[in-house]
């Protein structure tokens, strides 16, 4: 074979490999947002105009969380959250919007102690998916509830299921991610508010 040839098959091999190693990154890029980001890979991937883009937008989004000071909440901290949820649970049944509201405000104020800035509800929205995508939906879902009952549309149900919503949050933002319980106090305590709502 003369050395063209060998430059030639050389060369292809080269391209071969870098090829080939490109796209079984892109998998694995595309594989780690997907588990990352849950449903919300696929809700970004809806909006976007195409694949790339919406991997942008996740990637620039952990960019983002990386910069933020996210941080647990003392354990009296935590302690005096879940007691006033409690009690915001409890007006419920006389002021249910009026619930509905407090509810979202003590959702805002443990994102804002555990360092998630504030202050626009989308970028609220895209801080969370990251450590928090699989409840986005129903923070999206009493988010709207929450409007709509400031204008005296919803009903009583849609308020009841946005409390519902907001406490799946806000026992999220409330647990460290080394003890979220799988089965413990929390989730019992879960389905008894469930059956009171």
């Amino acid at each position: 074979m003369s050395a063209i040839a060998w430059v030639a098959v050389v060369v292809v091999a080269v391209v071969v490999i870098l090829v080939a190693g490109y796209l079984v990154s892109g998998q694995s890029r595309r594989r780690h947002l997907r588990n990352r980001f849950g449903p919300e890979y696929d809700r970004t991937l809806e909006e976007s105009e195409s694949r790339k883009d919406a991997e942008q937008d996740l990637i620039a989004r952990e960019e983002r969380h990386a910069t933020l000071d996210i941080r647990p909440l003392d354990p009296a901290t935590r302690q005096s959250y879940d007691e006033k949820w409690t009690e915001v649970q409890e007006r419920f049944v006389d002021a249910p919007g009026f619930a509905v509201t407090e509810a979202d405000a003590l959702v805002t104020s443990v994102m804002a102690d555990r360092g998630y800035p504030t202050d626009e509800f989308e970028q609220r929205l895209s801080d969370l998916s990251v450590q928090h995508a699989s409840t986005l939906d129903h923070y999206r879902s009493a988010h709207d509830i929450s409007s709509r009952a400031a204008r005296q549309e919803a009903s009583t149900e849609e308020l009841r299921q946005a409390m519902v919503h907001y406490r799946a949050l806000f026992q999220e933002l409330l647990a460290d991610s080394a003890d979220i319980p799988t089965n413990g106090r929390h989730a019992a305590r879960s389905n008894a508010e469930e059956a009171d709502l």
